[in-house]
């Protein structure tokens, strides 16, 4: 196989394993402290290869940029309340988290 060919083949793997998942379902993914926002923007599946890659570079410019970051307790207190739905892929470690909608949250 080419790199190409295995690259869109891991997109179309984590694609079908992306799915949107109640904040309320990821408590203890939350409380062990591997749930990880990435913020609008932000690519949820270049993020993900960027982690399965183990691309350290790429993960810690965007965490630099906020634009992948760890759930603060205000924001998970906030989904919490609006039992919200977000989009969800697992990376183990790591459940990256991303809003379905944009909408505009409090830091």
């Amino acid at each position: 196989m080419t790199e190409t060919t295995d690259q869109q083949a891991l997109i179309a793997r984590l694609n079908s394993e992306t799915a949107k998942i109640s904040w309320l379902e990821l408590q203890n993914h939350y409380a062990s402290g591997n749930v990880l926002v990435v913020r609008p923007g932000a690519d949820l599946i270049k993020v993900a290869i960027a982690l399965h890659l183990d691309n350290t570079a790429e993960v810690q410019a965007w965490l630099a940029d906020g634009l992948l970051a760890e759930v603060s307790d205000q924001q998970a207190l906030v989904w919490y309340d609006k039992n919200k739905l977000l989009w969800a892929l697992v990376i183990p470690p790591f459940v990256l988290v991303q809003e379905t909608e944009i909408t505009q949250q409090t830091k």
